[in-house]
């Protein structure tokens, strides 16, 4: 063929090719992009990583709700600088291994800040996740000493931490008359970080540890530990892991004659600690974060939470909006999404007024000043102490 020829049938083909795309037929679909593109096509997508499955799910869907309450509440008046944000929730089932998985997978999907955290254990492992890409992590419940210990740079706390629970504890103890202790943890970095520093500063104080024992997560039999303890002649039994166990060993201990006091950590200050131990839970006391039902400045806020979702709002929730209203004011004092830029506004925040106080960072980017609170369990209530 002539290449006369030939050109003429490429000016043809070219022609067709323009008309049919013309007529609204769809070429074939591209490649999936390397890079996910924004939520919303440029909004700020946020990352929030919490337990949304296994025992620790109703504080991860509590602590979800109450942030997506401060993301509607600022998409309302705007968005910040311009855009609007977008959340991503990652299940992290308060598990190491599940965490580090669902961090990989928010940093996949261009998160540009990270808002959550409930279990300690499976917020340590993701720290350098988020800091290798210099993103942000405002971290609302978990509180372990080891977050602060091994914080790359990119890390905030807003819960008041271990050493801030002990002194709370210690404070407890000597209020009523405690001088034999037994405590009673999981091994998992949380409930083993309290336990290990509660030993130390009773000890330090003059005080006796009578036990320290380490129990398997999911047990079901505490009958060998409950005969322990009173064998010891334990005044006191300091529970410092999660609702779910800690439940059912109030219950054994009482069940098994035990008459001494039982204090739990705030990971067993959920109202679901009370419906699980019944009237064994009479009298437990309680350290627990901020809850909306003691603060005065949430008052509004525990009311739109309760129209919202048809619950009072948990323990973590205040601390979970403040966590989201907190990163957008960074972001908005940063002037953009960079993640340097929003790194060093978390660290320039001055008496940031949220829901369960003002927020200042000590230098290891730790909350400045403690906000536990002492609850006891009385006719089936929690009641401010």
């Amino acid at each position: 063929m002539s290449k006369k020829f030939l050109s003429s049938i490429a000016v043809t083909a070219l022609t067709l090719a323009l008309l049919v795309t013309g007529c609204g037929t769809q070429p074939s679909a591209p490649a999936t992009p390397s890079t996910p593109p924004a939520a919303g096509g440029g909004d700020i997508k946020i990352g929030l990583p919490l337990p949304m499955t296994g025992s620790e799910a109703t504080y991860g869907k509590d602590m979800e709700n109450a942030i997506k309450m401060a993301v509607d509440e600022i998409n309302a008046k705007g968005g910040v600088n311009g855009k609007k944000i977008a959340t991503v929730t990652g299940d992290d089932a308060c598990d190491p291994q599940q965490a580090t998985a669902a961090a990989n997978k928010l940093v996949s999907q261009g998160v540009v800040a990270i808002v959550g955290g409930y279990c300690s254990g499976a917020t340590v492992p993701t720290l350098t996740i988020y800091n290798e890409k210099n993103i942000p992590f405002v971290v609302t419940a978990a509180n372990s000493s080891k977050i602060a210990a091994q914080n790359p740079g990119n890390t905030f706390e807003i819960n008041g931490t271990a050493v801030h629970q002990t002194q709370k504890a210690i404070e407890l103890f000597k209020k009523l008359g405690a001088k034999n202790v037994a405590l009673v943890e999981q091994g998992d970095a949380y409930s083993s970080d309290l336990a290990k520093q509660t030993e130390d500063s009773w000890k330090a104080a003059g005080n006796t540890v009578v036990s320290h024992d380490v129990t398997n997560k999911g047990e079901q039999d505490f009958s060998s530990l409950v005969t322990s303890l009173k064998s010891k002649n334990a005044d006191l039994v300091f529970w410092t892991a999660y609702y779910a166990d800690g439940a059912l060993l109030i219950k054994q201990l009482r069940q098994g004659g035990y008459k001494g006091a039982i204090v739990v950590g705030d990971g067993s200050s959920d109202p679901k600690l009370i419906e699980m131990a019944g009237a064994a839970g009479e009298g437990t006391y309680v350290l627990s974060p901020p809850v909306a039902e003691y603060l005065p400045t949430a008052k509004q806020f525990a009311d739109a939470y309760k129209a919202k979702y048809n619950q009072t709002p948990g323990a973590y929730a205040p601390l979970a909006y403040d966590g989201m209203n907190l990163m957008a004011d960074a972001l908005k004092r940063a002037g953009s999404t960079d993640g340097r830029a929003t790194i060093k506004a978390l660290s320039d925040t001055k008496d940031f007024v949220g829901l369960a106080g003002k927020i200042n960072f000590a230098a290891d980017k730790t909350l400045k000043e403690s906000n536990f609170i002492v609850l006891q369990i009385k006719s089936g209530k929690f009641v401010l102490q």
